[in-house]
């Protein structure tokens, strides 16, 4: 189960590829002992509690940027800031102006335990930018540089966590919207394309209020390995509540041929309907022919 608000990001309006709710889209492979996802939309206090689950004990947050924390001149709030705004204890690490302009890196460096993670990415604010490692150990400041060299001349689209001995989870999140998630841990990909159906389902639920937090059931860990089995990149969009029975969350689910981009318009076929019964919590997918 998983606790959902309707002003998240299922409830953008105007960001998707045909100007209404943002699309569920879902796309992984694997690549060097490592499973790759990119999925939207999906924010990091909504997936934060999953990366609990795969991080080592220490998790170093590489890059922090966003407007929700701005001085009187509007200049940006540092990470450290951040986290003792939030009440996080961490070590900060300064890697120095090479690091300004590199997608994923910050000049300061933050070093926590991974249980204090979930109270940094709270949900209460907004990161448009984040971007976090997990480390096998207390980390020197030497490794530190080590790690944050490795994230920074990464070719686009390739794991990261070979490079990095002993971690097991990257993750990137841009506009608090487009999530890249990569773990050692072969479960990841189900549990990732289960919690944005369960989040997806409470954008698409009939009478509900759209402030108050739902908790929704998310789908069988089974029913969404055979999801993966049948193609590794679905898109999915929630049907209109007006044609649809009091009670339930439709969700229309279509295989693409490859990752999705900003600005695809969904296909036309629909390959399964998801209905979630929200009274009993049980998900059914059916196929359409």
């Amino acid at each position: 189960m998983v606790e959902v608000c309707g002003d998240g990001t299922f409830g953008a309006v105007g960001a998707g590829s045909h100007g209404g709710v943002f699309p569920l889209t879902f796309g992984v492979r694997e690549g060097e002992g490592s499973w790759m996802v990119h999925a939207t939309p999906a924010e990091a206090g909504e997936v934060v509690d999953l990366m609990v689950r795969w991080a080592g004990e220490t998790v170093v947050v590489l890059g922090l940027e966003t407007t929700s924390f701005l001085d009187a001149d509007y200049s940006l709030w540092s990470p450290s800031r951040i986290a003792a705004e939030q009440k996080v204890e961490c070590a900060v690490h300064r890697v120095g102006s090479w690091a300004a302009g590199t997608p994923g890196l910050g000049e300061e460096i933050l070093v926590m335990r991974r249980d204090d993670l979930p109270r940094l990415l709270d949900g209460t604010w907004s990161p448009y930018q984040v971007s976090i490692v997990d480390v096998p150990a207390r980390p020197t400041s030497a490794q530190l540089d080590d790690v944050a060299l490795a994230v920074g001349t990464a070719e686009y689209d390739t794991p990261i966590l070979p490079r990095l001995a002993g971690s097991r989870l990257w993750y990137s999140g841009h506009d608090d919207c487009y999530a890249a998630i990569e773990s050692t841990d072969a479960s990841m990909p189900a549990r990732i394309l289960g919690r944005l159906l369960a989040l997806s389902a409470r954008s698409s639920s009939a009478g509900e209020s759209d402030r108050s937090p739902d908790t929704i059931a998310e789908p069988d860990a089974a029913a969404m390995r055979d999801l993966i089995r049948e193609s590794a990149y679905w898109i999915g969009v929630p049907a209109d509540p007006d044609h649809t029975d009091n009670g339930t969350a439709v969700i229309h689910l279509s295989v693409l041929p490859q990752r999705w981009r900003l600005g695809r318009k969904p296909p036309e076929r629909i390959d399964r309907t998801a209905t979630l019964d929200l009274r009993r919590g049980t998900w059914e997918f059916t196929p359409q022919i």
